[in-house]
């Protein structure tokens, strides 16, 4: 049976868009990847760079009261997989414990009741696990 990691936390946290990590996407430095994931909900440069510094749940919090991009929902999962296949692009040592991971199923199981994202009690669309096994098979083809 294949293994499958549940839930982004402990041993697995570095999985998790709130792990911090510098990450550089389109020509600006963030301290995660929420925090990159969120900037992009904005449409102007000015706007973006105030996110560079903040911890995940302020950047996840801005990013409720910026002006979103009018085509954001059309957008946002490939800027998802673009910001992750960045963090572990850039950050070689997770690329590394990404395919530690095996061949294990990676799934978001969260608490908070993100099921585009995630799932709650094994419910949800697990786009960042899903972006997670593309980015770690990506890797692996690659070596």
């Amino acid at each position: 049976m294949e293994q499958a990691i549940k839930q982004f936390r402990g041993d697995f946290f570095f999985l998790s868009n709130f792990y911090e990590c510098p990450v550089t996407y389109k020509q600006l430095t963030y301290t995660n990847n929420e925090a990159a994931f969120q900037a992009q909900k904005c449409t102007s440069d000015a706007e973006k760079i105030q996110f560079t510094k903040l911890n995940p749940s302020e950047a996840k919090k801005l990013g409720r009261r910026v002006n979103l991009r009018k085509d954001w929902e059309a957008v946002k999962v490939r800027i998802m997989e673009e910001i992750v296949r960045a963090k572990f692009t850039q950050n070689t040592e997770l690329a590394d414990k990404l395919l530690a991971t095996g061949d294990a199923y990676l799934e978001e199981g969260n608490t908070w009741g993100d099921r585009i994202w995630g799932t709650v009690n094994g419910s949800g669309a697990n786009r960042l696990g899903f972006i997670l096994m593309q980015i770690r098979a990506e890797i692996k083809s690659g070596e």
